[in-house]
């Protein structure tokens, strides 16, 4: 019992870390609870970790297979790059347009949880990050290939990424009423980092920094990590 207690928290852990970083799929959930309100962006967070478990299953019981999809993480940085551009502009197009105050694209008319899962889907990031973890955990025997442990390391991936991402939900809704909801400052910052986002990823696709890249050298992933993860391990 003890041992798979440890496998759910150490997932938990190693995805609430993971969440924190700025991303594309924070940030919009940020953007949505300040535009929409609390429930949209939760509900778009339970949908882009739906997708987040499913590629965590995938890698689990298919590592050699997933490993040598280059071609399809290839279209997927670029699908995922233009899907960041495109929100960038729509975030500056609703700031200097007063009539616009939402971005057009998170405020559409689809189903907040099904917009979170096609994004997550089309975001490759992810794929590289979960299979370095899961190398890791593999070869240190805290995670071993049986069901009950891979149900219980994807539970936990699936709390610590909603736990990440409540903290953009309720901070942007905190920051939102601060600024008292002055929404073409709010879509200006966002939409400066959402362009950002897309700089870096640009500067890892020229770079040879990219999905490929970290698929073969999973341990500049995992290695800022790791020391944490070991000491809970050794304190449950």
């Amino acid at each position: 019992m003890a041992k798979l207690i440890r496998i759910l928290l150490t997932g938990l852990f190693i995805s609430f870390l993971g969440s924190l970083p700025l991303g594309t799929l924070n940030i919009a959930a940020m953007q949505i609870s300040i535009s929409d309100g609390l429930m949209p962006a939760l509900l778009f967070s339970l949908g882009s970790l739906s997708a987040e478990m499913v590629y965590v299953r995938i890698s689990l019981v298919a590592m050699d297979w997933v490993r040598k999809q280059k071609h399809f993480f290839k279209v997927l940085e670029w699908v995922t790059l233009l899907i960041v551009l495109a929100l960038a502009v729509s975030s500056f197009y609703a700031a200097f347009h007063p009539g616009v105050k939402k971005n057009v694209i998170l405020s559409s008319t689809l189903n907040r949880f099904w917009l979170g899962l096609f994004m997550s889907a089309l975001n490759p990031v992810q794929i590289p990050f979960w299979f370095g973890w899961s190398t890791v955990l593999f070869s240190k025997k805290i995670l071993e290939p049986k069901n009950s442990h891979y149900n219980l390391y994807i539970v936990g991936i699936g709390l610590g990424t909603l736990m990440g991402n409540c903290v953009f939900i309720f901070g942007g809704k905190l920051i939102g009423e601060h600024l008292n909801n002055n929404q073409s400052l709010i879509q200006i910052i966002i939409g400066c980092v959402f362009a950002l986002t897309a700089l870096i990823q640009t500067w890892k696709m020229i770079k040879k920094k990219d999905t490929e890249h970290q698929m073969e050298h999973p341990e500049e992933i995992t290695k800022p990590f790791e020391e944490e993860v070991e000491h809970i391990n050794k304190d449950l």
